[in-house]
């Protein structure tokens, strides 16, 4: 890495950026555990620069988590904090989760914490699984999710939503969406 105290060269800073947008197209198509080699070549470089610029693999996914992933998930969290009903709130939330776990590689990666030690990444999934468990709360006072129902059930729900779209890469979006709605049918309160 370069020294902080000495500004980079307009030519390092460009290095660094057209690998921080490699990583970013390889990164969402084929996910955080992508090979680096992909991103180096993406990225016409040596995956040494990419060490020297970054320091690892982890310092990579740490400069473009927020970009790549992060975002999306505080969109969902904005977009869902909108809805008045507890039961609107709940099922909108796991659902478009769960399609962005379909949708983007990347953030299955992050929500099934492929990379455990970054710590991002860990924030991210902490901030979402709270965001959650206040979601479930309200829609269990209201009567209109399960009672039994846990904080950490929906952490699995999600986690299994993930696995199931790595397992089964030859699933249409419209159908996995479809069987969403059978899980979120099954979570409800029974009338």
């Amino acid at each position: 890495m370069t020294r902080p105290d000495r500004p980079r060269r307009a030519d390092a800073r460009r290095n660094v950026e057209g690998i921080r947008r490699a990583a970013l197209d390889v990164f969402r198509s084929g996910g955080l555990t992508t090979p680096l080699d992909e991103v180096a070549r993406a990225a016409g470089v040596s995956k040494g620069t990419i060490y020297h610029r970054f320091g690892s693999r982890r310092g990579l996914i740490d400069a473009v988590v927020d970009e790549l992933v992060a975002e999306r998930i505080q969109g969902i969290i904005a977009a869902v904090g909108e809805f008045s009903d507890p039961l609107a709130r709940f099922e909108t939330y796991l659902l478009h989760m769960w399609l962005l776990q379909y949708d983007e590689p990347a953030a299955n990666d992050v929500l099934i914490r492929a990379l455990p030690e970054s710590e991002p990444l860990l924030n991210l999934c902490e901030k979402a699984q709270e965001f959650a468990s206040g979601l479930l709360g309200d829609a269990q006072r209201a009567g209109v999710i399960r009672a039994d129902l846990t904080p950490e059930d929906v952490n699995y729900l999600i986690l299994e939503r993930g696995a199931i779209v790595q397992a089964c890469p030859q699933q249409t979006r419209d159908d996995y969406r479809r069987r969403l709605r059978f899980l979120l049918d099954g979570l409800r309160s029974p009338r």
